[in-house]
């Protein structure tokens, strides 16, 4: 299953509009590009396979693989992304600003549920970003 970010660029920070099997499933706030630095930018361009992950702090989410020089990248919620990101990715239901979105929690659940059903059905799920 492929989950595709189409993202738009800001100096402030990074919006984009989520889609599985091209159907719209909700946006999506990340922190600007800065060169893939650590905690302060948004990861690069390209496709990265995803995994289920539980924490106490998100409960179930999901966390991508093998992204170039980074740890710890993960799909989490968060309404905005200069506050609560320090360079994962974070569902929402609308955008309110640049990097900013409401009811994130509502399209993390709606996003980790498709994925862990693709994942009970022994798929690999891929996150394809671009732009």
């Amino acid at each position: 299953m492929d989950v595709i970010l189409h993202r738009t660029y800001f100096k402030e920070g990074t919006n984009g509009a989520l889609f599985i099997n091209n159907s719209f499933l909700g946006f999506a706030i990340e922190l600007p590009w800065l060169n893939n630095q650590r905690n302060v930018s948004c990861i690069p361009e390209g496709t990265y396979v995803l995994k289920p992950r539980y924490s106490q702090k998100f409960n179930h989410h999901l966390i991508l693989e093998k992204v170039k020089n980074r740890t710890l990248i993960l799909i989490h919620p968060a309404n905005d992304a200069l506050k609560e990101l320090r360079g994962c990715i974070a569902p929402v239901t609308c955008l309110s600003g640049i990097g900013k979105g409401t009811s994130s929690r509502n399209v993390l659940n709606k996003l980790v549920s498709k994925c862990y059903q693709a994942f009970d059905r022994g798929e690999i799920v891929k996150l394809i970003i671009k732009s």
